[in-house]
C-alpha cells in the first residue's frame, strides 16, 4: 500500500489485516510505503497494526523506500499522489503525478511478484494507471487497474436510498469512463431483488429526469460533497472499495453480476484502444471480462464519448510531462 500513512491509508490498511480484502482465511504481510515527511506517522499506523493482535497479519514492513515496499508484493494497492492544490494548474498536478508513477511501475516492474495485481487509487487514476502501465512493460495490461468501484458503489448507494431498498438488492449499475467529474453512472441495465423477482431500476425509479440529471451529477460530484462536508477527501469509502474491487477480481464476482473497473481498453464498444476506462467486467479465476453485448442508447453514447475525450486529453497531457 502506498501513501498508507494517509487518510485513505489509515482506514484500508486496518481493512486488509481483518480479511475484508482477501478473505477470512488468507494470511497477509502488508508492505506500508509513504515519502519520507509522513515516516514518523508510517511508523505510528505500524504500531497500530502490531497493538491491534490482527490473526492474519504475518509480518508489517513499513518503510520510505520504494524498492523494499515493492519486492515480492503481489498486490499493490497505489493510494500515494500528489493531490491538486489551490491555484494549481492540471499540467502541473498531471506532471507531478508522472514522476511518482514513473518510479514506482520501475520499482515494481523489477521487484514484484511475477504475477502482481495493480490497483491505483491516487487521482488522476485512469491516467496514473496508464504511466505505470507504460514503465512496468513487463506487468501484463490485465493486472492494472484503476478504481471505479468507489463511483460503482455511489450509484448503488443513490439508488437504494432512493428506492428506499437495500443496497445489496441493487445490482449491475455500471460506471463507464474516467474516475473524474465526466465519467457515466449508468442504470439502464441496472436491476433489483423485490418479492417478485428482478425488476429493472429504470422501470421502478419511474422519473427518467431524475436518472439522466441529478442521479448523474450527485454521483459525479460526491467526492466534493464529501470533501465540503468533512474538509477531508472520502478515505473510509475510498479504502472500503479498494477492497471491494480487489476481492472480486482475486476471489470472482457473484455469477449474474458485474462490477465496474478502470481497465486497459481494447476497443470494446468503440471506446479508443490505449485508455484506462472504465467499464463493466466480470471476474473468475484472478481474471476480469469486459461484459459485452450490452445496448447503449443514443444518451449513452455522448456520454461514454465525452469521457473517451477527456481521458485522450489527459493522456497526451500525460504524455507530454515525459518529454
Amino acid at each position: 500500500v502506498t501513501g498508507a500513512a494517509g487518510q485513505i491509508g489509515y482506514a484500508l490498511v486496518p481493512m486488509i489485516a481483518r480479511g475484508v480484502m482477501l478473505g477470512a482465511d488468507q494470511p497477509v504481510i502488508l508492505h506500508l510505503l509513504d515519502i519520507p515527511p509522513a515516516a514518523e506517522a508510517l511508523n505510528g499506523v505500524k504500531m497500530e497494526l502490531v497493538d491491534a493482535a490482527f490473526p492474519l497479519l504475518k509480518g508489517v514492513v513499513a518503510t520510505t523506500d520504494v524498492v523494499e515496499a515493492c519486492t515480492g508484493v503481489n498486490i499493490a494497492v497505489m493510494v500515494g499522489g500528489f493531490p491538486r492544490k489551490e491555484g494549481m494548474e492540471r499540467k502541473d498536478v498531471m506532471s507531478k503525478n508522472v514522476s511518482i508513477y514513473k518510479s514506482q511501475a520501475s520499482a515494481l516492474e523489477k521487484h514484484a511478484a511475477a504475477n502482481c495485481k495493480v490497483l491505483v487509487v491516487a487521482n488522476p487514476a485512469n491516467t496514473n494507471a496508464l504511466i505505470l502501465k507504460e514503465f512496468a512493460p513487463s506487468i501484463p495490461e490485465k493486472n492494472i487497474t484503476c478504481l471505479t468501484r468507489l463511483d460503482h458503489n455511489r450509484a448503488l448507494g443513490q439508488v437504494s436510498e432512493r428506492l428506499n431498498v437495500q443496497v445489496s438488492d441493487v445490482k449491475n449499475v455500471i460506471i463507464w469512463g474516467n474516475h473524474s467529474s465526466t465519467q457515466y453512472p449508468d442504470v439502464n441495465h441496472a436491476t433489483v431483488k423485490t418479492p417478485s423477482g428482478e425488476k429493472a431500476v429504470r422501470e421502478l425509479v419511474a422519473d427518467d429526469a431524475w436518472l439522466t440529471g441529478e442521479f448523474i451529477t450527485t454521483v459525479q460530484q460526491r467526492g466534493a460533497a464529501i470533501i465540503k462536508a468533512r474538509k477531508l477527501s472520502s478515505a473510509l469509502s475510498a479504502a472500503s472499495s479498494a477492497c471491494d474491487h480487489i476481492r472480486d477480481w482475486v476471489l470472482g464476482t457473484p455469477e449474474g453480476t458485474w462490477v465496474s473497473m478502470g481497465v486497459y481498453s481494447d476497443g470494446s464498444y468503440n471506446v479508443p484502444s490505449g485508455l484506462i476506462y472504465s467499464f463493466p467486467v466480470t471476474c473468475q479465476n484472478g481474471e476480469w471480462k469486459n461484459v459485452q453485448g450490452l445496448s447503449i442508447d443514443e444518451f449513452s453514447r455522448k456520454k461514454l464519448d465525452a469521457t473517451a475525450d477527456e481521458l485522450s486529453e489527459e493522456k497526451a497531457l500525460a504524455y507530454s510531462c515525459l518529454s
